[in-house]
């Protein structure tokens, strides 16, 4: 029996076989993909159980060491200043981190893609005034423009989210933009003017399939900037306030005992990191595995692996 019989034989079977056994060529994107699922099951499901005893004091614990489990496997890590488990708020505080960085990456994908696809492919005067306000918004560093408007407005979550928002729009705007501005002179979009497919049809049917690919991509990094700028925030104090928790503001709250204490700086910044790490992983796995032309790779090297 040949190579490509044997590999014939173990193709998967399905689309999400398939991702899967391409997800399992690149081992670093497969554990970086399971790590970020297990912080979305904390976040999801964290609060539910162990929200009361994230939140409740000991006195007597305070500054507790970790890996000590006399007091319950739930000081693995320690506790902080107010004797409060620290791996029951890691896990508590990733919802607050993950929510509003995904609503600010959904938000700001969302309407930048839009303004993009109008800008790239409408030849109106419209789409120079979208142009011009996305380089009004990138004149501006993204964190000095969030620190200024929380300071002047309640640093709730959804005044966080609607400022990183607006901060990350022009990113999605011009990279839509420049796609769009290729894919628009390609022949099976011209065919489909001649056929007489009407704007939004060749906008959102044609066009946009193409792009999204890249889209996604981009979204999965700016994910990981998202969640640094929101955690920058908290630790400077205007981010999202006790007694909500959020991985940057654990870092903050930790800072006065770094000297005596470290690990309560030590585990959320750690979470931050390996999460951080992680989405660019899976971004670079994504990057291939999206694109047709090197998508053979992973899946020659899947079933070579499998």
């Amino acid at each position: 029996m040949t190579d490509t019989q044997i590999l014939a034989e173990k193709k998967p079977s399905g689309p999400i076989g398939r991702w899967l056994t391409m997800l399992w060529a690149d081992k670093l994107a497969f554990f970086a993909a399971l790590f970020l699922l297990i912080v979305l099951l904390c976040a999801l499901f964290g609060p539910f159980l162990l929200e009361a005893v994230a939140t409740k004091q000991n006195l007597r614990g305070r500054n507790a060491p970790p890996f000590d489990i006399t007091r319950g496997w739930l000081y693995v890590l320690g506790a902080d200043a107010l004797g409060r488990p620290l791996l029951a708020r890691v896990i508590v505080a990733a919802q607050n981190t993950i929510l509003v960085a995904a609503a600010a990456v959904l938000a700001s994908s969302v309407v930048g893609t839009a303004l993009g696809l109008i800008a790239g492919y409408s030849r109106s005067s419209a789409a120079q005034w979208i142009m011009r306000l996305g380089d009004v918004i990138m004149s501006f560093p993204s964190l000095l423009l969030a620190v200024i408007v929380l300071y002047m407005l309640e640093p709730s979550v959804t005044n966080i989210v609607l400022v990183l928002a607006i901060t990350r729009i022009p990113i999605y705007l011009r990279t839509t933009r420049a796609e769009v501005l290729e894919v628009r002179e390609r022949m099976f979009v011209q065919a489909a003017k001649v056929m007489g497919a009407s704007y939004w049809r060749i906008v959102f049917h044609h066009i946009l399939p193409v792009i999204f690919p890249t889209l996604v991509t981009i979204a999965t990094l700016d994910f990981a900037f998202v969640m640094l700028a929101e955690s920058s925030l908290s630790f400077l104090g205007i981010g999202i306030q006790a007694p909500e928790i959020t991985w940057g503001l654990m870092v903050a709250q930790g800072r006065p005992y770094l000297t005596n204490a470290w690990w309560l700086s030590f585990w959320p910044g750690l979470a931050i990191i390996l999460t951080t790490l992680s989405l660019n992983l899976l971004s670079n796995w994504l990057r291939i595995a999206l694109d047709p032309t090197q998508r053979w790779r992973l899946e020659m090297r899947g079933r070579k692996n499998g």
